[in-house]
């Protein structure tokens, strides 16, 4: 999972429910000083949240652009619902499209899609159903299909537990099962605390459901390049989801561009925010 450097917004930025036709999403929503050359809306991962996204606000502002992260449905502080079927793919790809339709772009300036990770499954997913509303999208260490196999094991155990145990003692044992960078001792105690509250505060039916996702996922990327929208690959040096190979080679048959994050594994967003917030912003300025 992602884990936030910090969870202080920037002056920039403001914390609010935004109102769409498919219900209220919590988001962050920074704002540049003057006028913004184009709007992001950012999605993020599984068992992730908006604030996967904090220290990009920043820079993605300075850089003229508003950037507005959400709080999928079920996700942390956006509500949810009790079955399993509000949070098949295609019921978020349409939480996707009524967020981008809120967001009230001006003068039907450019918006650019982001989704990270399960993100960015499910913004391809959006994108497939209704390229439109959107002027780009950038795929930020996500692959083209189901994720690697090595990870598909753990994810099986994660289902399996959510379906038997607790949601705290399911926590506990997937820190157990952590490497010791990642663990909770090594983050500052807010961090670790908002960690916690975050996987307790999200529905154990979206976990389950988008979980489902990831293991089961076909290559679409074919798809994908038929629609015609300027696509930005990016990564980290290293990824367990999806190997970097496979990010290259998605990237080749999109003939888009490819950006790896040096220093960055699974969440350039959150490891290397900087570097990720100049190559997002010099792509969104390159295709206007």
């Amino acid at each position: 999972m992602s884990r936030p450097p910090t969870l202080t917004l920037p002056p920039c930025a403001r914390a609010y429910r935004l109102d769409t036709a498919r219900g209220a999403f919590a988001v962050h929503d920074a704002r540049p000083d003057g006028a913004a050359i184009g709007t992001a809306l950012l999605v993020p991962g599984f068992t992730g949240s908006k604030e996967d996204f904090i220290a990009l606000l920043a820079p993605l502002a300075a850089a003229g652009f508003r950037t507005v992260a959400v709080d999928g449905r079920g996700q942390h502080e956006s509500p949810g619902r009790s079955t399993q079927q509000a949070y098949e793919q295609q019921e978020l790809a349409l939480d996707v499209l009524a967020q981008a339709r809120a967001l009230e772009v001006p003068d039907g300036g450019p918006l650019h899609l982001l989704g990270h990770s399960l993100g960015g499954l499910i913004t391809r997913a959006a994108v497939l159903r209704d390229p439109a509303p959107f002027r780009s999208l950038t795929v930020l260490s996500s692959g083209p299909a189901a994720i690697d196999p090595a990870q598909q094991a753990r994810v099986r155990m994660l289902i399996d537990a959510l379906g038997t145990m607790e949601r705290e003692q399911v926590w506990e044992a997937m820190r157990a099962l952590d490497p010791p960078e990642a663990a909770d001792d090594a983050a500052p105690p807010e961090i670790a605390a908002f960690l916690r509250q975050r996987w307790l505060n999200t529905a154990p039916e979206q976990l389950i459901a988008t979980a489902r996702q990831m293991l089961a996922e076909p290559d679409r990327v074919d798809e994908l390049a038929r629609t015609g929208l300027p696509v930005h690959v990016v990564s980290g040096v290293v990824d367990y989801a999806w190997p970097v190979a496979l990010m290259d080679a998605m990237a080749r048959r999109l003939s888009a561009r490819r950006t790896v994050v040096e220093g960055a594994e699974h969440s350039p967003n959150a490891e290397r925010p900087e570097k990720t917030a100049g190559a997002l912003a010099g792509f969104w300025s390159d295709v206007g």
